[in-house]
């Protein structure tokens, strides 16, 4: 009887995990080609006309017409945006009218560039934002939590490119303590192998330290400036999360058993808050993602970001359409993983 019932709860158990993974992939998918659709339709509302851009403003009439009907938009939307699915399900995310190079390929190349920035900023706006969030928590009011809600504030209110604008003059062109925009001075960006697309990987394989400290010294200024975005969200929300939990009654409890401040904060509430924080981490990553458009086009640096501003002054459908694509699939599987850990960390969600 007992193995029966058991055997009911698993099977009741696997089915509902099933249902809820099916849920999320269906939920993903309608999300993506909602998210194509609208990039699609913006996209063709541009004043730039791609096909002059393929053709050339000198084209004749009759060449513009053939180019016109090769890329297709002579078709209906719809149909356009139906032939782009058909591409895209095997794999073909078209060609760049900028590069002349497959989407597929440039992604490939740039990413590496916006996944290390964005890693790397985040890593600096997760020790840094979780550390003021506890310190603000462990004595409100303080000049500790007063510091924290500054830093929050500032991180929301002050524009990522205006402050990278700020940076370049103060630590690059003021005190030289900053390597400038790019990934690499031209002595080394020429002549260093791409094994990975990861500079600071690519560097260090390379052997050569000077190449490793000027990736150090042109990668930490961008990461500075973008981390601040994600500590402001961290500090506030984590912040937030930390008081609300200070109130519970069972912080009372411990504190009428002679639990210490700390001791309560670090084994009571912290990991009761730990569902919040890996959202809020999952958030603040995909944030920078994104984030990374302004950032990488004040700083040159050759990532994703920096495509995508380059492919809308140019109306590049394709590479648009893409760069849209990876971005907020990003987006979508960041919040999607986030779900699942909380799921699986949290008993109170289950």
């Amino acid at each position: 009887m007992a193995s029966t019932l058991a055997e009911a709860g698993f099977a009741r158990r696997f089915w509902r995990s099933g249902g809820r993974l099916l849920t999320s992939i269906l939920s993903l998918l309608v999300t993506l080609i909602g998210l194509l659709a609208f990039t699609f339709m913006l996209s063709h509302l541009s004043p730039v006309d791609p096909v002059l851009q393929v053709a050339g403003d000198h084209a004749s009439e009759s060449t513009y017409q053939q180019v016109r009907h090769d890329l297709g938009l002579d078709q209906p939307l719809p149909v356009q945006f139906w032939r782009y699915l058909e591409h895209l399900a095997r794999g073909d995310l078209g060609i760049s009218h900028i590069t002349n190079q497959p989407v597929l390929s440039d992604l490939a190349r740039t990413f590496p560039a916006t996944i290390e920035l964005a890693s790397c900023a985040m890593i600096f706006g997760a020790v840094f934002g979780i550390t003021l969030a506890l310190l603000a928590a462990w004595k409100p009011g303080s000049v500790l939590d007063n510091l924290a809600r500054l830093v929050s504030l500032l991180g929301y209110s002050v524009p990522v490119f205006w402050l990278g604008l700020l940076g370049l003059l103060l630590f690059y062109a003021v005190l030289h303590w900053s390597a400038g925009p790019g990934r690499l001075d031209d002595i080394w960006i020429y002549t260093m192998e791409p094994k990975t697309g990861f500079v600071l990987i690519d560097s260090w394989l390379s052997g050569d330290p000077e190449m490793f400290r000027n990736a150090l010294a042109h990668l930490w200024l961008p990461v500075v400036v973008l981390g601040m975005l994600s500590m402001a969200g961290i500090t506030r929300l984590l912040r937030a999360a930390l008081l609300e939990e200070s109130n519970k009654e069972y912080v009372t409890l411990a504190r009428a058993k002679g639990a210490g401040r700390v001791r309560i904060l670090l084994l009571h509430i912290f990991p009761n808050v730990l569902g919040t924080l890996i959202t809020v981490l999952a958030l603040s990553y995909a944030t920078l993602l994104e984030g990374s458009v302004l950032t990488e086009t004040v700083f040159a640096w050759p990532g994703v970001g920096r495509y995508l501003t380059t492919a809308l002054f140019s109306s590049d459908v394709p590479a648009i359409l893409g760069s849209t694509l990876l971005i907020g699939g990003c987006f979508v599987l960041l919040n999607t993983l986030a779900d699942a850990l909380t799921y699986l960390t949290d008993p109170r969600t289950r």
